[in-house]
């Protein structure tokens, strides 16, 4: 059993993690009753925090926003991770939070335990930003994808295509993927009536959320592989696949996920998926590889292309 001290800082963790809690999950997980709980819940509102509660058979408790924002409770790897994140965010593809990430990160400081410090300091000590070239983010845009995603809301807005036509989209967001260099929306299209993945920087504004939508089973199980094969492979003309004698943790390394979808075949090889604007710069992309590759799959004319470009440096050395 917890004392009453401990039991609120672990019903109040409890709450942050999670939207929506019955009573009966947080009795069982804090080895209490109902009524200690609602007993508690008062504590926590009396302290500051927006516990609303709704009534019935699914009824349960929600930590809400407040007129002013309570204390969050972190545990050491989160509080960590959020400092190092704050310290990067002036060089990340999120534009407009540079100054709001330094006042947060004093704040933060502040009250940092002694013992985390040094870990804080090791990483960013170890760290060097280069500006990554990739395009920048509004921050209230990633806001309220993300908060559409939590709460399972339909979203609608501008979208430009590669070719720079606006389009209205009104889709069911599902989650946000972020590469390195740019943040992508997987979402269902409803107009189109399947899955689709958004580039964040071609929306138009900040997306406008309306009533909530029951999820849809996912796309795929990984969507990291997913959203790796729709902006590896989709956009283009050209599109192929691979099978290359090569580890896919070896190959990955050498091709990042916006330029192909690496899948592991066995400890030795794995197959890839990829595509090019044009035939003439494949072989010359896939020679930086370094590896034997065997064409699985592949559009006319790419097999005698890649005939034609390797008999030509055969003659340039024989």
């Amino acid at each position: 059993m917890y004392g009453t001290s401990e039991r609120l800082l672990r019903l109040l963790s409890l709450l942050q993690a999670r939207r929506d809690w019955p009573g009966g999950d947080l009795a069982a997980r804090l080895e209490v009753d109902v009524r200690t709980i609602r007993r508690d819940v008062e504590r926590l509102r009396s302290l500051g925090y927006p516990v609303h509660a709704t009534s019935g058979v699914a009824g349960g408790y929600r930590l809400g926003a407040g007129a002013a924002l309570p204390p969050l409770l972190l545990d050491d790897d989160e509080a960590v991770a959020v400092a190092v994140g704050l310290r990067t965010a002036a060089s990340g593809t999120v534009s407009g939070i540079e100054e709001t990430s330094v006042r947060a990160l004093a704040k933060l400081e502040q009250v940092l335990p002694a013992r985390l410090r040094p870990r804080v300091g090791a990483l960013q000590a170890a760290t060097v930003s280069l500006p990554g070239g990739g395009p920048t983010v509004d921050a209230s845009v990633l806001t309220a994808i993300a908060s559409a995603c939590r709460d399972h809301e339909r979203l609608r807005f501008g979208y430009g295509d590669r070719a720079g036509t606006e389009t209205e989209r009104s889709v069911e967001p599902l989650r946000l993927v972020h590469t390195g260099r740019r943040w992508y929306l997987v979402a269902f299209d409803l107009d189109r009536d399947g899955w689709r993945t958004f580039r964040v920087d071609r929306i138009t504004g900040v997306p406008a959320p309306s009533f909530r939508f029951t999820p849809r089973e996912p796309p795929a199980e990984d969507l990291a592989a997913y959203v790796s094969r729709q902006i590896s492979m989709a956009p283009y003309p050209v599109q192929l696949v691979l099978r290359v004698a090569a580890p896919a943790s070896e190959l990955s390394r050498r091709v990042p996920p916006t330029s192909g979808a690496v899948e592991p075949i066995d400890e030795h090889s794995c197959r890839v998926r990829t595509g090019a604007n044009t035939l003439d710069t494949v072989p010359y992309y896939l020679a930086q590889w370094g590896y034997d590759f065997v064409v699985e799959e592949a559009p006319p004319g790419l097999v005698e292309r890649l005939r034609e470009v390797a008999e030509r440096f055969a003659r340039a050395v024989g």
